[in-house]
């Protein structure tokens, strides 16, 4: 497929989705097993954090093509919405869905509301902008008895508020719905799909997913329930 079908015809543009969103997916797999260092105490995270911060060779030209994936995402999302409605410009009279799951039904919307949190989310712990991080607390002022940033205290003080907390979760279920599905249709893109295994592929996709939601809610839960109260005393007081 040349590069002008890419971007012009329907199967370009799922294409297009399909790849951007294995990229996606694996940044979502490996931001998890870095976040998940939480568990394993305040040396490691805030280890791991001074190594992505120290290494801003690598971090600049990760976070530019990140910003390129996701971009692609949205407009391929946006253009085939758009192809999707054209073809079907009235609607019926009576609308049943048949074979179509909830999530599969909600991609577009739910990913604009994961857009939504990632956008509060690199607000709130990545740029570490004071007015929405809701605490009365710089971030940027936290350091460990290391002298370097306090990844661990930051994520403690952040989630310990219980909005900040449950939009998380809610976001993260939104991210697992719009994974379950995604996941089974990228591979259907891709032409890694076949009537033979695919009952096989949306078993793991839904289960991968399930995998991704509960690490990534342990987080926020842990917190609420004192997970690290003690570390971040030290570093407050």
């Amino acid at each position: 497929m040349n590069a002008a079908k890419l971007f012009t015809s329907s199967v370009g543009k799922k294409f297009i989705m399909a790849a951007t969103g294995l990229a996606l997916f694996l940044f979502v797999f490996l931001h998890l097993v870095g976040n998940l260092q939480v568990f394993l105490g305040w040396e490691e995270l805030n280890r791991y954090g001074a190594f992505l911060q120290g290494n801003v060779e690598l971090l600049w030209p990760a976070r530019i093509a990140l910003l390129l994936i996701v971009s692609l995402h949205i407009w391929s999302a946006v253009k085939l919405t758009q192809e999707n409605r054209a073809a079907r410009p009235q609607p019926y009279v009576q609308h049943e869905v048949v074979a179509a799951s909830y999530a599969s039904r909600t991609m577009f919307m739910s990913g604009l509301i994961i857009l939504a949190f990632i956008i509060f989310h690199l607000l709130h712990f990545t740029a570490q902008v004071q007015a929405v991080n809701f605490t009365g607390k710089n971030f940027a002022d936290l350091q460990d008895a290391k002298g370097r940033h306090d990844v661990f205290a930051m994520m403690v003080l952040g989630f310990q508020k219980p909005l900040v907390a449950g939009f998380y979760i809610v976001a993260m279920f939104l991210l697992f719905l719009h994974l379950s599905h995604g996941l089974g249709a990228m591979f259907q893109s891709l032409g890694w799909k076949s009537p033979a295994y695919a009952p096989l592929i949306n078993r793991f996709a839904a289960v991968v997913s399930w995998l991704i939601f509960l690490g990534y809610v342990s987080i926020p839960v842990a917190i609420q329930l004192g997970y690290g109260e003690a570390h971040l005393k030290e570093v407050l007081k």
